[in-house]
């Protein structure tokens, strides 16, 4: 059950796997990528790959497939592909535009904290008319760190005036709840494509089904003190 000692001042959003549903989009990109090299990536790989950054997942794949790979060909092809499946399947994730309307009708303030570039993000946003709705961009560049250090989670509370204490994170990973997790930000999970394993239920305040979930919460909170919590 989710509790704070006070409703949350500010929402700090994810975007792949909490705004959007591109993570599987990612994971079909890599997988078709490497297929047409002849290499072989189990989905497991795919999985710890979830949430981190571009120079960080390249890490992980190299030590999979060894230094006689061309990684840079298998990473082109990815992108090729991920960026053509952009323009024909990228979705919000259920309960976004509703959850945005409660958070204007609460007067609270949100960021996005991403792993992506700045130009991703812009794209999908403007992509669904969102690019307005978000008072705080932290992309890919914005810190030295990025997740699942706590750098881009401290960034966004920094741009929003507001302590980390009383910003709320909505993550689908594990790089990024230990992210906003160590920025000291309360979080709830929303799984995507990673499910929350026994370290994210410890980390997380709660994990949520979905938005829709973490807005019913919400409305319950700004009904009043005692009026629940929906997420568990």
């Amino acid at each position: 059950m989710v509790r704070f000692p006070a409703r949350p001042q500010a929402i700090v959003f994810d975007l792949d796997g909490v705004l959007f549903d591109t993570e599987a989009l990612y994971r079909d990109a890599l997988l078709a990528a490497a297929a047409e090299l002849d290499i072989h990536i189990p989905l497991s790989l795919c999985q710890r790959m979830v949430g981190l950054h571009g120079n960080a997942a390249r890490l992980l794949l190299r030590e999979y497939v060894g230094d006689e790979v061309d990684l840079d060909a298998v990473w082109e092809g990815t992108k090729a592909r991920y960026r053509a499946l952009f323009d024909t399947d990228l979705r919000l994730k259920p309960g976004v535009t509703a959850l945005l309307d409660t958070l204007d009708e609460m007067g609270l303030p949100r960021a996005i904290a991403t792993s992506s570039s700045h130009r991703t993000a812009i794209h999908h946003l403007e992509a669904f008319g969102l690019r307005d709705r978000f008072d705080a961009l932290v992309a890919s560049g914005d810190c030295e760190r990025c997740k699942p250090f706590p750098d881009p989670y401290l960034r966004a509370a920094r741009i929003l005036n507001k302590p980390t204490s009383s910003c709320l994170a909505l993550e689908d990973s594990l790089a990024g709840v230990r992210s906003a997790t160590a920025a000291g930000l309360p979080t709830i999970m929303v799984p995507d494509l990673q499910q929350p394993s026994a370290e994210l239920r410890r980390l997380c305040a709660s994990v949520a089904s979905d938005l829709d979930e973490v807005n019913l919460w919400l409305r319950g909170v700004a009904a009043g003190p005692d009026s629940g919590a929906a997420a568990h």
